[in-house]
Formats: structure tokens, sequence, C-alpha cells
């Protein structure tokens, strides 16, 4: 079975390549979609990969994972730091959360440090480049294949 999974990423991040590449890296958002793509395909997972600037587009994003119960990547961006009705909106989900930053926020600026976020997600992985997009598909297929196996009816046990 190939789970779906959405891959949202918050404003900014439609401008990988461009934007402060000393922080972000060369590789632009194409590179990222293929990416994710790609290691999803070899973990047995359908990535949709989706990027935005609008806050609300991106909590409609996290509603309609919600209601089918789909796991989500999330790089919110500057979300991260205080939008309370992203956070709000991501305690209402029904499957596997992981938070994603390219960079490293803890290592950034002091206003980068706090992720509104995080208390509602399974974990956050940040600072890998896009290797934490790929870290976080692991994450996601580890738990959405815990939690397939939990949702199984136990076997009859042997006579």
């Amino acid at each position: 079975m190939i789970t779906q999974v959405l891959v949202l990423n918050g404003p900014n991040l439609g401008r990988l390549g461009v934007r402060e590449p000393e922080v972000y890296g060369a590789a632009s958002f194409d590179d990222l979609v293929e990416l994710c793509r790609s290691t999803g395909r070899t973990l047995g997972l359908h990535t949709d990969v989706r990027q935005t600037d609008d806050e609300s587009e991106l909590i409609g994003w996290v509603h309609e994972a919600a209601d089918a119960r789909m796991p989500v990547v999330l790089n919110p961006g500057a979300f991260t730091h205080y939008s309370y009705a992203l956070r709000d909106a991501l305690a209402m989900r029904t499957a596997p959360l992981v938070e994603v930053h390219i960079s490293n926020p803890a290592a950034r600026e002091a206003f980068r440090h706090t992720s509104v976020i995080a208390a509602v997600a399974d974990g956050t992985i940040a600072g890998f480049g896009l290797l934490s997009y790929q870290l976080a598909l692991q994450a996601v297929a580890a738990l959405a294949a815990r939690e397939t196996s939990a949702a199984q009816p136990a076997a009859p046990a042997p006579h």
C-alpha cells in the first residue's frame, strides 16, 4: 500500500536557489520537489510537494491532510515562529507530522530560536540542507508503518 504524504512549504521557499544561497544552498525549489518525489518512491510514499507564501492556503492544506488522515512533512518557513493559527490547525492532525528546516534555526538569529509548531509535531529535523527532507520522509514512512501495523487486527493465536 502506498501512503500519500503532503510535503508543505511556507513563505519564500519557492525562491530556493535565489534566496540567501549561503544559508539555503544553491538547489532550486524544483530540485527539492524532485528529491522529495524520488525519496518518496524509494520509501513507498506518494509525495505531493506544495509551496505557498499565503498562511490561509497553508492552513487549508493542513485541514485537507487532517480530513484525509494524511501524513505531513512541513517546512513552515517564517510561520514557524509566530503562526498560532497554523499551530492550532496542526494540532488537529490525524497522522504523523514532521517539522523540517533546511538551516538550523537554533544557530541563527534569536527570533528564529522558537518554534510554535514543534509542540504539535512528532519531531523536528533541521540543519541538514535538503537532506532534512529526506530524513523527514524516512521518519514519516516509519511512523506511518507503525500506525498501520498497530491498526491491523491481531492474528488469531494458534491452537
